[in-house]
């Protein structure tokens, strides 16, 4: 099931302070970067977050589903969007565990 696009949006919103969000297309649902790094996706309008050791002690018991089916890897479910101060706190731990995307080389012609 597609996410809808409004459901993106409001969690958008509901990170807005965060970072610099931004939402892209992928794979036929929602890939969410703050500040140049991937750090969650939208699945069947559900938020899944990238698990790291920052995001569990925010989280405390986190509950991890995989974002979609036959996906190999689990993410933290987050169920509850309407927590903004949670939500920003989570997303400004897990910022800071990853790592930045690496650069891509650009091809010699």
């Amino acid at each position: 099931m597609s996410s809808k696009p409004e459901f993106v949006e409001y969690v958008a919103g509901q990170l807005a302070g965060a970072g610099e969000i931004s939402c892209r297309r992928m794979f036929g649902e929602y890939g969410i970067h703050m500040d140049g790094k991937y750090l969650a996706c939208i699945c069947g309008d559900q938020l899944f977050v990238k698990p790291t050791a920052a995001g569990r002690a925010v989280l405390v018991e986190p509950t991890e589903a995989p974002p979609y089916e036959g996906a190999g890897i689990t993410y933290f479910l987050i169920e509850d969007v309407e927590d903004t101060e949670l939500l920003r706190r989570l997303f400004t731990a897990t910022w800071a565990d990853l790592p930045f995307p690496k650069q891509k080389k650009k091809k010699e012609k």
